[in-house]
């Protein structure tokens, strides 16, 4: 039924055309006839219903065609953010404001289709770069919009974009920890997540193997909490970078486009970022450097859990993960002593505590 209706529209142009094509060769003089003569009804009316019958029996290709473009125009669409669709358009309109402005004086001069050709020439070109400009100047009037908002001072919550975007990686997010500080209110600013770190997250937490779909799980009950339960500023982008695979080179990419910094306990991520000048939130360094600082000489109070890898020692941890190699500790395994701290070993792997039982300095002395 509505092809059928396109296809009746579609005659209609043709009739029209048709009887343009009449009306624009007696305006140019190439034929003469009259409007009222026989004659000339029979021109307008055999012309109109040949451009008609043409067009009625072009209309199925006709649709085909337009539902190709149609097609193509919606996939095309689907690929650019919704926010760069809206800053085009606004642009559009604008360009074509500035083209009309522009273009009345010319209508005013004596020379016959001048006034139209540059009018159409000047609606091109301010149509085009009213389109083209905001885009590729978006993050701009991103940043712009920002701060009018931050200016306002009307909403305190978006005060917080005062600082530059924080963006997370999967790791970080699998890992949990970037939840309870921003708790904490340690971090400032949006945290912006990329849909590409999304879908690999996704993409975890349908995998087959069971330890990795807890992770993915954990990673998207993490993104759940952050956004609902605390009062922090989340972003989610949807900029793609199709020309790049790997998740990680397209991190660096969006922070090197959004001038923020990556947060992230990925070794590997951390030092490549080093290299390229972005900077990075370590969270494995912040957790080095809020752990206790112990220095030799104190007393502590440990548990020795098992028997180190040297002879008769025995090995403790604090709540914080750091280990505590116990000197002639294995025969307390399983107790709580006292013990005196000998030495403090810092690594790459985090810090390591040489400890003696108390006991044992007691009777020396």
């Amino acid at each position: 039924m509505i092809d059928k209706i396109i296809q009746g529209i579609i005659s209609l142009v043709g009739l029209l055309i048709g009887y343009g094509i009449v009306a624009g060769l007696k305006a140019l003089e190439v034929i003469t006839i009259s409007n009222k003569g026989l004659l000339g009804v029979a021109v307008y009316l055999g012309v109109s219903l040949i451009c008609g019958i043409i067009f009625f029996l072009l209309s199925p290709k006709i649709i085909k065609g337009g539902r190709k473009v149609v097609q193509f125009v919606e996939t095309e669409l689907q690929k650019v953010p919704a926010y760069e669709i809206a800053l085009g358009s606004v642009g559009l309109i604008v360009g074509l404001i500035i083209a009309y402005l522009l273009s009345q004086p010319f209508y005013n001069l004596e020379m016959p289709f001048l006034g139209v050709v540059i009018s159409i020439i000047l609606y091109v070109i301010f149509g085009y770069l009213g389109i083209k400009v905001p885009t590729r100047k978006k993050e701009d009037f991103s940043n712009a919009i920002g701060n009018f908002k931050k200016g306002s001072g009307k909403d305190k919550f978006k005060s917080s974009s005062r600082s530059c975007p924080k963006i997370l990686d999967t790791s970080v997010i699998i890992d949990g920890r970037i939840a309870d500080i921003c708790k904490t209110g340690f971090i400032e600013g949006p945290l912006v997540i990329p849909e590409f770190v999304l879908e690999e997250l996704q993409h975890i937490a349908d995998s087959s193997d069971a330890l990795k779909r807890n992770r993915g799980r954990r990673g998207l009950d993490i993104l759940n909490k952050i956004q609902k339960e605390l009062d922090i500023e989340v972003i989610i982008h949807d900029k793609k970078f199709d020309d790049v695979k790997e998740v990680d080179s397209k991190l660096l990419k969006l922070t090197q486009l959004l001038k923020g910094k990556i947060i992230t306990n990925d070794y590997n991520l951390n030092k490549v970022a080093e290299v390229q000048g972005i900077d990075v939130l370590n969270i494995n360094e912040l957790a080095n450097a809020v752990k206790p600082v112990v220095l030799p000489g104190e007393e502590m109070v440990v548990q020795v859990i098992k028997d180190g890898k040297e002879s008769g020692q025995g090995l403790a941890y604090l709540d914080d993960g750091t280990m505590i190699v116990v000197e002639s500790g294995k025969k307390h395994i399983g107790e709580t002593i006292d013990v005196l701290v000998t030495s403090v070993l810092q690594t790459s792997a985090g810090r390591m505590i040489f400890a003696k039982p108390k006991t044992i300095v007691d009777r020396a002395v």
